[in-house]
């Protein structure tokens, strides 16, 4: 029987570690605008900037391109996806769509999940008892996921994961400020209230509303972010 070597073995996982940390470190600074939508760069500025090898980068920037976040042009290198504004705000309506369905699913179950009781000992709490945690954008992608998920509808699930990941970019944004993470206790609790009471019609309306005020707010928060980051952007040298 033919055995990989353990040295093999070893080298396949450090280049898959390097790989994984070279991902996140583009993906953070895509997050952060260091790295603005439309800006071209090249392999070998990625493996300068990061201290990596040419093959981990490119492991990187693969995964980072079928995730939506960036594209390859044959002559110009690779570039950071543009944002169309008008993609996201479909996305954000897919999003009320898909959620608006697990809802009633949820309504019309006989006995409703666990899920749905743990979301509320996470929600439903006194103010006093919120997190303010820098987390909190992780933390409501997981309310609507578990929603959905909940459901039972496993094919959904999966499809509500994918748009979740392609807005997240610019969604983790409506919780740059407490007003808005105090919104979102407020708005999660009283869906959960509905849920609860079985009142499919007013649930959906509380989720409509809750999504697309976040929608609002977050494209206000980007195009600010844009314009600032532009700003340093023009006052230095751009790229990598």
């Amino acid at each position: 029987m033919n055995r990989a070597s353990p040295f093999r073995e070893r080298d396949s996982t450090r280049k898959q570690s390097l790989a994984e940390r070279v991902y996140e470190a583009l993906k953070q600074m895509i997050f952060d605008f260091e790295l603005l939508p439309g800006d071209y760069f090249s392999e070998a500025e990625v493996a300068e900037r990061t201290g990596a090898s040419r093959t981990p980068v490119r492991e990187a920037l693969h995964r980072l391109r079928r995730e939506g976040y960036v594209e390859v042009h044959f002559r110009s290198g690779w570039q950071v996806v543009p944002f169309d504004f008008e993609v996201f705000e479909q996305l954000y309506d897919v999003r009320i769509v898909l959620e608006c369905a697990a809802i009633g699913r949820l309504c019309a179950m006989s006995e409703q999940p666990a899920t749905l009781q743990a979301l509320r000992d996470i929600w439903c709490v006194p103010i006093e008892e919120r997190s303010f945690a820098t987390a909190m954008a992780e933390q409501d992608k997981a309310f609507h996921t578990a929603l959905v998920t909940a459901s039972g509808n496993q094919e959904m699930a999966r499809i509500h994961r994918d748009v979740s990941e392609r807005i997240h970019i610019i969604r983790r944004l409506d919780f740059t400020q407490p007003s808005r993470i105090e919104a979102t206790y407020d708005e999660h609790a009283a869906i959960l209230e509905a849920l609860a009471r079985r009142r499919e019609a007013h649930a959906c309306q509380l989720l409509s509303t809750h999504i697309a005020l976040s929608r609002n707010e977050v494209r206000k928060i980007t195009l600010h972010m844009l314009h600032e980051a532009r700003s340093r952007h023009a006052q230095g040298p751009v790229g990598m």
